[in-house]
């Protein structure tokens, strides 16, 4: 069963992503380390207690269609009642609201533990804190005042609508189509699918975000607009008055994360209202939905890769356990009477020791993200906005890919049972798989990374950041202690792997080879991710002791040195000497 890691989530918030200096800088306002205690306490034991037991449920059971209706799993709508009570909808929400203002860094700790609990039951208030964040940034104060304080208090919730049957990840061909009403409405038509809790029995009011196109918009994403669109319409006096014409038509049967109703719905057939067309609101200007919506889609970005952290933490969790418990052979060394656990034997204990250097490298990343999105509330906006905006794409894609690598793994520790349901295993691997998926393909977060966030400040930031990085690896070789090894050798090998991708990079970008800079996108996204996981596997063994030399985090920095980072070097080859040979074997794919 899983059990929040409390400790080690406080120790990464502290002392690697930021959070003790900022709070003794007084950056934070009146929070204090006791309360980022209490908080951390309550949501590590929320998640243990309440979330986790019913994950098993929510996978058997999974969300149910019935009649038009969606049902959740059994207990999940209580359990839902029993988060919205504890204010945890309202972590990082404005006051002026209901919010409690607290920053985003223990948002995301919280929203870790929450997904190790369960994902299923995770994702549809992430959606609704990333709906309240696009409403307080572009909404008007009429929307505010009408929808804010009941969705921060959990009482409703939102959904996010992009993509459709023929529009992915290229909004511009989206075809929902919103027409302008003399009232200052907007009637909305059109189909959306892969709506995440776009209908469930959690809350009696879903307020749903919806990008659509006016009939002058401009061709391709610069004509889209964002519209609010309640299901049940919202009386003067803030009671629900009639039903809106939006409904789900169906929803999906998916290889994981079942319990979480995946919805295609549909706006403006007519089904409800006394005429055609969902009635929604203009959140924003016209024409202007993309941006509004991007705010919400960081927010979720970020979010996504606390999953894939989580998913991580929660195998790791059952495969160490199970290793300890199983045993199998003798392995070597191995003194005790009869068969020893196999996580004696060398392989087991490698494969154990890659998935806490991924679970941790990841929720370091993670986190860093969220502390330069406090940040940039501050002074030196500019500097911490543009680090948010570098470390959301690798926070996203690498934290995913580790969710995969990480459960897969688990599956392999458990052999043969692994592959039965019963342990749990799979349905950790099964619910990490979408997290590379949405949100953007961790391929489009690569080409994100690549093509808007080296460029920024014509280069200057990710070169600033290569030399913080830089510094981090001195302070390890200049610790010189056994239990470090070669970290600082390594890392600062790894280092230079980053900065020659890097450069080649950038300087294949202004020579306007944009199609050989992308075919190294995703290999440098990783190599970024690798470097970073070293880093700050580094600094934190660092900050326990202040040399290093306390045993367990130093040794898996040492791991992670002489065993992990060291593929940075064939990735910084694939980035820079990989694209001739892709265009080469194009041809291979018919």
């Amino acid at each position: 069963m899983y059990k929040a890691p409390v400790e080690e989530i406080a120790f990464t918030l502290k002392h690697v992503a930021g959070l003790a200096p900022a709070l003794e800088d007084g950056r934070l306002g009146d929070l204090t380390d006791d309360l980022v205690e209490a908080i951390l306490s309550e949501a590590g034991r929320f998640a243990t207690e309440e979330v986790a037991p019913l994950a098993e449920i929510g996978d058997k059971q999974g969300a149910r269609f019935i009649d038009g209706v969606v049902k959740m799993p059994d207990g999940w709508p209580a359990l839902y009642k029993a988060w919205a009570e504890g204010g945890w909808n309202s972590l990082t929400a404005a006051p002026d609201f209901g919010g409690q203002g607290l920053p985003h860094m223990l948002h995301v700790a919280a929203l870790e533990m929450w997904n190790s609990g369960s994902m299923a039951f995770a994702i549809g208030p992430t959606l609704t804190i990333g709906a309240i964040e696009a409403l307080t940034t572009h909404g008007s104060d009429h929307l505010k005042t009408t929808y804010l304080p009941k969705m921060v208090s959990g009482e409703w919730m939102g959904s996010m609508n992009l993509t459709e049957p023929h529009a992915g990840s290229d909004l511009g061909v989206m075809k929902t189509r919103a027409e302008r009403r003399d009232d200052g409405t907007y009637r909305l038509f059109g189909q959306k699918i892969f709506i995440t809790y776009g209908e469930h029995d959690f809350t009696n009011n879903i307020v749903h975000l919806v990008l659509a196109r006016l009939p002058d918009a401009p061709a391709g994403t610069r004509g889209i607009s964002l519209f609010l669109v309640p299901k049940f319409l919202v009386n003067a006096d803030g009671s629900l008055g009639p039903r809106n014409d939006v409904h789900c038509h169906s929803i999906e049967h998916k290889l994981g994360i079942h319990g979480s109703p995946t919805c295609t719905m549909i706006y403006g057939d007519g089904r409800f209202g006394d005429e055609p067309g969902a009635i929604g609101w203009l959140v924003g200007e016209e024409n202007r939905g993309l941006a509004c919506m991007f705010t919400m889609m960081n927010n979720a970005r970020l979010a996504v890769g606390m999953q894939g952290v989580a998913i991580a933490e929660a195998a790791m969790q059952k495969a160490i356990a199970y290793a300890k418990e199983r045993t199998q052979g003798k392995a070597p060394g191995w003194q005790g009477s009869g068969m020893s656990p196999i996580i004696e034997h060398p392989d087991v204990a490698r494969m154990l020791l890659t998935m806490r250097v991924l679970t941790q490298g990841a929720r370091a990343i993670t986190y860093a993200c969220a502390h330069a999105i406090d940040m940039a509330h501050g002074d030196d906006a500019k500097h911490w906005a543009e680090r948010a905006s570098l470390l959301t794409p690798i926070a996203k894609s690498f934290a995913t890919d580790a969710g995969v690598d990480v459960s897969s793994l688990g599956v392999q520790v458990h052999g043969g049972m692994g592959f039965i349901e019963e342990t749990g295993a799979a349905r950790l691997y099964r619910d990490a798989r979408i997290a590379p998926i949405y949100e953007g393909t961790n391929g489009i977060q690569a080409i994100d990374l690549v093509t808007r966030k080296l460029p920024q400040s014509d280069g200057n930031h990710i070169r600033g950041f290569i030399a913080e990085l830089r510094d981090i690896a001195a302070k390890a070789r200049a610790a010189n202690t056994p239990e470090l090894g070669e970290t600082g050798a390594r890392l600062e090998a790894s280092i230079a792997d980053l900065e020659s991708a890097t450069d080649w990079l950038l300087a294949t970008l202004a020579e306007g080879k944009q199609a050989e800079a992308l075919a190294g996108a995703t290999p440098y996204q990783r190599l970024f991710g690798l470097v970073l996981t070293g880093a700050y596997l580094a600094k934190g063994a660092l900050a326990d002791g202040g040399d290093g030399r306390n045993g367990e985090r130093a040794a898996l920095c040492r791991f992670s040195a002489e065993n992990i980072i060291g593929e940075t070097a064939a990735l910084k080859d694939r980035v820079i000497n990989g694209a001739a040979s892709l265009a080469a074997a194009r041809a291979a794919l018919g």
